[in-house]
Protein backbone atom coordinates (compact mmCIF):
# COMPACT_ATOMS: atom_id res chain seq x y z
CA UNK A 1 0.00 0.00 0.00
CA UNK A 2 1.19 3.73 -0.83
CA UNK A 3 1.59 6.13 1.82
CA UNK A 4 -1.29 8.14 -0.09
CA UNK A 5 -3.44 4.41 0.22
CA UNK A 6 -2.53 4.56 3.65
CA UNK A 7 -3.57 8.13 4.35
CA UNK A 8 -6.93 8.09 2.69
CA UNK A 9 -7.37 4.87 4.17
CA UNK A 10 -7.12 6.54 7.84
CA UNK A 11 -4.36 5.92 10.06
CA UNK A 12 -3.29 7.79 13.33
CA UNK A 13 -0.94 10.34 13.43
CA UNK A 14 -0.08 12.07 16.23
CA UNK A 15 1.75 15.39 16.69
CA UNK A 16 4.99 15.10 17.64
CA UNK A 17 6.24 17.08 20.99
CA UNK A 18 9.56 18.37 21.73
CA UNK A 19 11.98 16.73 23.89
CA UNK A 20 13.91 19.21 26.19
CA UNK A 21 16.38 19.37 28.85
CA UNK A 22 16.19 21.20 32.25
CA UNK A 23 18.14 23.83 30.63
CA UNK A 24 15.84 23.75 27.80
CA UNK A 25 18.10 22.22 25.22
CA UNK A 26 17.01 19.94 22.43
CA UNK A 27 17.38 15.90 24.10
CA UNK A 28 17.57 13.90 21.13
CA UNK A 29 17.92 10.42 22.87
CA UNK A 30 14.03 11.44 23.95
CA UNK A 31 13.21 13.28 21.09
CA UNK A 32 14.17 9.68 19.28
CA UNK A 33 12.23 7.74 22.16
CA UNK A 34 8.96 9.63 21.73
CA UNK A 35 9.28 8.98 17.94
CA UNK A 36 10.25 5.13 18.54
CA UNK A 37 7.39 4.82 20.58
CA UNK A 38 4.63 6.13 18.10
CA UNK A 39 5.83 4.03 15.31
CA UNK A 40 5.43 0.73 18.16
CA UNK A 41 2.06 2.27 19.49
CA UNK A 42 1.16 1.68 15.68
CA UNK A 43 0.51 5.17 14.33
CA UNK A 44 0.40 5.19 10.77
CA UNK A 45 2.10 8.62 10.79
CA UNK A 46 3.77 11.57 12.81
CA UNK A 47 3.47 15.02 12.26
CA UNK A 48 6.70 17.20 13.18
CA UNK A 49 7.11 21.26 13.62
CA UNK A 50 3.22 21.17 14.53
CA UNK A 51 1.79 22.99 17.42
CA UNK A 52 2.64 20.40 19.90
CA UNK A 53 6.24 20.67 18.64
CA UNK A 54 5.83 24.29 19.71
CA UNK A 55 6.07 27.13 16.89
CA UNK A 56 9.01 28.71 18.21
CA UNK A 57 11.07 26.06 16.68
CA UNK A 58 10.22 27.81 13.32
CA UNK A 59 11.60 30.96 14.68
CA UNK A 60 15.76 30.85 12.51
CA UNK A 61 16.73 32.16 15.89
CA UNK A 62 15.64 29.26 17.89
CA UNK A 63 17.18 27.01 14.92
CA UNK A 64 15.33 23.97 15.99
CA UNK A 65 13.19 23.43 13.04
CA UNK A 66 15.60 21.63 10.83
CA UNK A 67 17.46 18.88 13.66
CA UNK A 68 14.23 18.43 14.90
CA UNK A 69 12.59 17.32 11.57
CA UNK A 70 15.52 15.78 10.64
CA UNK A 71 15.85 13.50 13.98
CA UNK A 72 12.48 12.34 12.99
CA UNK A 73 13.42 11.03 9.89
CA UNK A 74 16.37 9.13 10.60
CA UNK A 75 13.66 6.78 12.88
CA UNK A 76 10.98 6.73 10.14
CA UNK A 77 12.51 5.82 7.06
CA UNK A 78 12.27 3.04 5.74
CA UNK A 79 9.46 2.48 8.44
CA UNK A 80 6.62 2.50 6.04
CA UNK A 81 5.13 5.77 8.23
CA UNK A 82 3.96 9.03 7.16
CA UNK A 83 5.76 11.64 7.94
CA UNK A 84 4.17 15.34 7.82
CA UNK A 85 6.37 18.51 8.49
CA UNK A 86 4.48 21.33 9.71
CA UNK A 87 4.79 24.50 7.19
CA UNK A 88 4.04 27.89 8.67
CA UNK A 89 4.82 31.65 7.91
CA UNK A 90 4.35 33.85 5.20
CA UNK A 91 4.42 32.85 1.69
CA UNK A 92 8.29 32.90 1.82
CA UNK A 93 9.12 31.23 4.54
CA UNK A 94 6.29 28.89 4.15
CA UNK A 95 8.16 27.75 0.59
CA UNK A 96 11.43 27.48 2.61
CA UNK A 97 10.26 24.89 4.81
CA UNK A 98 8.29 22.98 2.46
CA UNK A 99 11.56 22.97 -0.05
CA UNK A 100 13.66 21.30 3.30
CA UNK A 101 10.93 19.39 4.32
CA UNK A 102 10.82 17.86 0.64
CA UNK A 103 14.89 17.38 0.33
CA UNK A 104 14.32 15.70 3.43
CA UNK A 105 11.95 12.91 2.22
CA UNK A 106 8.39 14.45 3.74
CA UNK A 107 5.76 13.51 2.73
CA UNK A 108 3.14 16.09 2.81
CA UNK A 109 3.03 19.45 5.21
CA UNK A 110 0.52 20.56 7.16
CA UNK A 111 -0.12 24.24 6.42
CA UNK A 112 -1.24 26.13 8.78
CA UNK A 113 -2.70 30.17 7.46
CA UNK A 114 -2.34 31.41 10.69
CA UNK A 115 0.45 33.73 9.54
CA UNK A 116 -1.96 35.26 7.04
CA UNK A 117 -4.45 36.41 8.98
CA UNK A 118 -5.38 39.48 6.89
CA UNK A 119 -5.29 37.59 3.53
CA UNK A 120 -7.68 37.51 1.42
CA UNK A 121 -9.31 34.10 0.77
CA UNK A 122 -8.05 34.47 -2.93
CA UNK A 123 -4.51 35.38 -1.56
CA UNK A 124 -4.65 32.53 0.73
CA UNK A 125 -5.62 30.01 -1.78
CA UNK A 126 -2.61 31.39 -4.03
CA UNK A 127 -0.36 30.66 -1.04
CA UNK A 128 -1.36 27.19 -0.55
CA UNK A 129 -1.04 26.51 -4.36
CA UNK A 130 2.86 28.18 -4.02
CA UNK A 131 3.57 25.26 -1.42
CA UNK A 132 1.51 22.64 -3.36
CA UNK A 133 3.91 22.55 -6.35
CA UNK A 134 6.58 22.29 -3.90
CA UNK A 135 5.26 19.34 -1.48
CA UNK A 136 1.94 17.34 -1.39
CA UNK A 137 -0.52 19.60 1.22
CA UNK A 138 -2.55 18.62 3.97
CA UNK A 139 -4.85 21.65 5.04
CA UNK A 140 -5.82 22.47 8.40
CA UNK A 141 -8.61 24.11 9.33
CA UNK A 142 -7.86 25.89 12.66
CA UNK A 143 -10.28 26.90 15.67
CA UNK A 144 -10.46 31.10 15.90
CA UNK A 145 -9.29 30.50 19.77
CA UNK A 146 -5.69 29.54 19.02
CA UNK A 147 -4.96 30.96 16.01
CA UNK A 148 -6.97 30.65 13.21
CA UNK A 149 -9.74 32.17 11.41
CA UNK A 150 -13.70 31.21 10.33
CA UNK A 151 -13.29 30.28 6.28
CA UNK A 152 -15.82 30.13 3.86
CA UNK A 153 -17.70 26.71 2.33
CA UNK A 154 -16.27 28.43 -1.19
CA UNK A 155 -12.74 28.75 0.55
CA UNK A 156 -12.60 24.76 1.26
CA UNK A 157 -14.17 23.93 -2.30
CA UNK A 158 -11.69 25.99 -4.08
CA UNK A 159 -9.21 24.71 -1.56
CA UNK A 160 -10.43 20.61 -2.46
CA UNK A 161 -9.97 21.52 -5.96
CA UNK A 162 -6.32 22.72 -5.83
CA UNK A 163 -3.43 20.28 -7.40
CA UNK A 164 -1.52 17.92 -4.72
CA UNK A 165 -3.90 18.98 -1.89
CA UNK A 166 -3.92 15.31 -0.34
CA UNK A 167 -5.77 15.49 3.03
CA UNK A 168 -7.15 17.95 5.14
CA UNK A 169 -7.40 18.29 9.12
CA UNK A 170 -10.68 19.74 10.51
CA UNK A 171 -10.37 21.17 13.61
CA UNK A 172 -12.15 24.39 14.03
CA UNK A 173 -14.25 22.77 17.46
CA UNK A 174 -17.12 23.76 15.65
CA UNK A 175 -19.76 21.40 13.71
CA UNK A 176 -21.16 23.96 11.50
CA UNK A 177 -17.83 24.65 10.01
CA UNK A 178 -16.43 21.02 10.13
CA UNK A 179 -19.64 20.47 8.21
CA UNK A 180 -18.35 23.08 5.64
CA UNK A 181 -15.30 21.18 5.11
CA UNK A 182 -16.93 18.19 4.53
CA UNK A 183 -19.58 19.07 2.11
CA UNK A 184 -17.22 21.37 0.28
CA UNK A 185 -14.77 18.03 -0.54
CA UNK A 186 -17.96 16.46 -1.70
CA UNK A 187 -18.76 19.25 -4.12
CA UNK A 188 -15.15 19.13 -5.61
CA UNK A 189 -15.62 15.55 -6.64
CA UNK A 190 -12.00 15.18 -5.50
CA UNK A 191 -13.50 12.80 -2.27
CA UNK A 192 -11.79 9.59 -3.95
CA UNK A 193 -8.85 11.74 -3.66
CA UNK A 194 -8.50 13.83 -0.66
CA UNK A 195 -8.30 12.18 3.05
CA UNK A 196 -10.14 13.65 5.94
CA UNK A 197 -8.96 13.74 9.36
CA UNK A 198 -10.25 14.99 12.51
CA UNK A 199 -8.31 17.65 14.61
CA UNK A 200 -11.40 18.21 16.87
CA UNK A 201 -9.88 17.64 19.92
CA UNK A 202 -13.34 17.99 21.59
CA UNK A 203 -14.99 15.41 18.78
CA UNK A 204 -12.86 12.93 17.70
CA UNK A 205 -14.91 9.46 18.41
CA UNK A 206 -18.11 10.99 16.91
CA UNK A 207 -16.11 12.59 13.55
CA UNK A 208 -14.62 8.87 13.11
CA UNK A 209 -18.01 7.07 13.93
CA UNK A 210 -19.95 9.61 11.50
CA UNK A 211 -21.16 9.55 8.16
CA UNK A 212 -21.92 12.66 5.70
CA UNK A 213 -23.75 12.56 2.77
CA UNK A 214 -24.06 15.47 0.50
CA UNK A 215 -25.95 15.03 -3.25
CA UNK A 216 -26.20 11.39 -2.45
CA UNK A 217 -22.02 11.16 -2.03
CA UNK A 218 -21.24 9.36 1.29
CA UNK A 219 -18.19 10.85 3.26
CA UNK A 220 -16.13 9.61 6.06
CA UNK A 221 -13.34 11.17 8.23
CA UNK A 222 -11.10 8.40 8.26
CA UNK A 223 -8.36 9.20 10.82
CA UNK A 224 -6.91 11.85 12.92
CA UNK A 225 -3.86 13.93 13.35
CA UNK A 226 -4.10 15.02 16.61
CA UNK A 227 -1.57 16.69 19.50
CA UNK A 228 -4.31 14.62 21.93
CA UNK A 229 -2.93 11.33 20.42
CA UNK A 230 0.61 12.38 21.11
CA UNK A 231 0.27 10.50 24.55
CA UNK A 232 -1.63 7.49 25.02
CA UNK A 233 -1.33 6.38 21.26
CA UNK A 234 -1.78 2.70 21.51
CA UNK A 235 -5.01 3.15 22.58
CA UNK A 236 -5.95 5.31 20.03
CA UNK A 237 -4.33 2.71 17.34
CA UNK A 238 -6.49 0.52 19.15
CA UNK A 239 -10.00 2.94 19.21
CA UNK A 240 -9.18 3.60 15.80
CA UNK A 241 -8.60 -0.30 14.43
CA UNK A 242 -12.50 -0.98 16.27
CA UNK A 243 -14.13 2.34 14.27
CA UNK A 244 -13.22 1.30 11.10
CA UNK A 245 -14.10 -2.24 11.37
CA UNK A 246 -17.66 -1.26 12.67
CA UNK A 247 -17.90 1.12 10.21
CA UNK A 248 -17.63 -1.25 7.17
CA UNK A 249 -19.95 -3.73 9.09
CA UNK A 250 -22.36 -0.89 9.47
CA UNK A 251 -22.54 -1.74 13.45
CA UNK A 252 -21.86 0.91 16.02
CA UNK A 253 -21.91 -0.30 19.66
CA UNK A 254 -23.96 1.64 21.93
CA UNK A 255 -20.76 1.93 24.66
CA UNK A 256 -18.79 3.70 22.00
CA UNK A 257 -21.43 6.51 22.81
CA UNK A 258 -19.83 6.15 26.44
CA UNK A 259 -16.93 5.88 25.33
CA UNK A 260 -16.45 9.43 23.15
CA UNK A 261 -17.54 11.16 25.93
CA UNK A 262 -14.90 10.14 27.99
CA UNK A 263 -12.31 10.64 25.80
CA UNK A 264 -13.35 14.21 25.44
CA UNK A 265 -13.38 14.76 29.08
CA UNK A 266 -9.73 13.73 29.48
CA UNK A 267 -8.71 15.80 26.05
CA UNK A 268 -10.25 19.09 28.26
CA UNK A 269 -7.42 17.85 31.19
CA UNK A 270 -4.91 17.69 28.55
CA UNK A 271 -5.34 20.49 26.60
CA UNK A 272 -6.71 22.95 29.21
CA UNK A 273 -10.23 24.33 28.41
CA UNK A 274 -10.89 25.66 31.04
CA UNK A 275 -7.92 28.12 30.34
CA UNK A 276 -8.10 28.94 26.51
CA UNK A 277 -6.19 25.93 25.83
CA UNK A 278 -3.25 27.80 27.66
CA UNK A 279 -1.88 24.64 29.15
CA UNK A 280 -2.44 21.98 26.33
CA UNK A 281 1.75 21.30 25.46
CA UNK A 282 2.51 21.38 29.10
CA UNK A 283 -0.28 18.69 29.58
CA UNK A 284 0.72 16.67 27.28
CA UNK A 285 4.07 17.09 28.26
CA UNK A 286 3.04 16.00 32.22
CA UNK A 287 1.49 12.51 30.73
CA UNK A 288 4.56 11.67 28.84
CA UNK A 289 6.62 12.79 32.31
CA UNK A 290 4.67 10.61 34.12
CA UNK A 291 5.28 7.52 32.02
CA UNK A 292 9.24 8.24 31.88
CA UNK A 293 9.39 9.06 27.97
CA UNK A 294 10.41 12.96 28.57
CA UNK A 295 12.43 13.72 31.67
CA UNK A 296 10.39 16.98 32.54
CA UNK A 297 7.47 19.53 31.37
CA UNK A 298 9.97 21.80 29.66
CA UNK A 299 8.77 24.12 27.29
CA UNK A 300 11.29 26.48 25.33
CA UNK A 301 8.82 29.59 26.81
CA UNK A 302 9.97 29.20 30.82
CA UNK A 303 6.86 30.89 31.57
CA UNK A 304 4.95 28.19 29.60
CA UNK A 305 3.58 25.36 31.80
CA UNK A 306 0.56 23.89 33.38
CA UNK A 307 -2.11 26.22 34.03
CA UNK A 308 -4.07 26.99 37.62
CA UNK A 309 -5.76 23.77 38.54
CA UNK A 310 -4.94 21.86 35.40
CA UNK A 311 -2.72 19.38 37.51
CA UNK A 312 -5.90 18.62 39.39
CA UNK A 313 -7.81 18.18 36.52
CA UNK A 314 -5.24 15.64 34.62
CA UNK A 315 -4.95 13.88 37.87
CA UNK A 316 -9.16 13.39 37.49
CA UNK A 317 -9.26 11.96 34.47
CA UNK A 318 -6.24 9.50 34.86
CA UNK A 319 -8.07 8.37 38.26
CA UNK A 320 -11.36 8.33 36.43
CA UNK A 321 -10.62 6.74 33.12
CA UNK A 322 -7.60 3.96 33.74
CA UNK A 323 -8.81 1.83 30.25
CA UNK A 324 -7.77 5.11 28.15
CA UNK A 325 -3.58 5.11 29.05
CA UNK A 326 -1.29 3.01 27.92
CA UNK A 327 1.24 2.97 30.79
CA UNK A 328 1.71 -0.47 30.84
CA UNK A 329 2.76 -0.90 27.07
CA UNK A 330 5.23 1.97 27.24
CA UNK A 331 6.64 0.18 30.52
CA UNK A 332 7.02 -2.27 28.64
CA UNK A 333 9.35 -0.85 26.37
CA UNK A 334 10.92 2.46 27.33
CA UNK A 335 14.10 0.82 28.08
CA UNK A 336 14.55 0.23 24.26
CA UNK A 337 13.05 3.34 22.84
CA UNK A 338 15.28 5.16 24.97
CA UNK A 339 18.95 3.34 23.83
CA UNK A 340 21.12 5.28 21.73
Amino acid sequence: MTWRETLRKGTVIPAHPLALTADRKLDERRQRALTRYYLAAGAGGVAVGVHTTQFAIHDQAVGLYRPVLELAMEELRSRGAIPVAGIVGATAQALREAQLAESLGYHAGLVSLAALPHATEDQLLDHVRAIAQVLPVFGFYLQPAVGGRVLSFEFWRRFAELDNVVAIKIAPFNRYQTLDVVRAVAASGREGEIALYTGNDDNIMMDLLTSFRFGGKVLRIRGGLLGDWAVWTRKAVEQLCRIQAAADADTIPREWLLLAQEITDANAALFDAANGFRGCIAGIHEILRRQGLLAGRWCLDPHEDLSPGQMEEINRVCQAYPHLNDDAFVGEHLDEWLTD
